[in-house]
């Protein structure tokens, strides 16, 4: 795609948008479901259902997705989509696009074994390797504008309320 048809796509939207600020509001959703004694919740994704389970140090046998893991393959998934639609309407050319999540979590703080120790990834840090002829300031323009328009990196700065409900 390049920088025009993608405009062509996106300017109906954007000036609904402008014209009804309330329809941008763009629901999404989760479902899942836990079953059994295992101590897991499957997930039902766009490729198939996903079982999370315990971290192999929290207690887990490493059979199971973790949670964490799935947290940092969304991250990658909308940074790299934001990423090259972001190089798309700046008209950069990505030949090739290789991206890496890392973070760490201290099992200390979700297992409840020391208070102070924080529960949740940090470190986090998302890392591209493009081939392209853009120059240095085009890519830390990219940069810049993929963290500010990246929906799930934006949404990581808040926590979610939490409910839990009788059935």
């Amino acid at each position: 795609m390049d920088a025009t048809t993608l405009r062509e796509l996106q300017a109906p939207l954007k000036q609904a948008y402008r014209d009804d600020p309330a329809s941008a509001a763009t629901p999404l959703h989760a479902r899942g479901r836990g079953e059994g004694d295992d101590v897991t919740f499957t997930v039902a994704g766009w490729a198939g259902d996903v079982r999370a389970g315990l971290h192999e140090a929290t207690g887990g046998d490493g059979r199971d997705a973790c949670s964490g893991d799935m947290l940092l393959e969304a991250l990658l998934g909308c940074a790299g989509v934001t990423l090259r639609s972001v190089a798309t309407a700046m008209g950069i050319g990505l030949t090739s696009v290789a991206g890496e999540v890392t973070g760490s979590f201290d099992a200390r703080g979700t297992l409840g074994v020391d208070r102070e120790t924080p529960v949740g990834v940090t470190g986090v840090r998302v890392v591209f390797d493009v081939d392209t002829d853009a120059d240095d300031a085009q890519l830390a323009k990219l940069a810049q504008l993929t963290e500010r328009y990246c929906v799930v990196a934006k949404s990581l700065a808040t926590a979610p309320d939490i409910e839990v409900r009788r059935a």
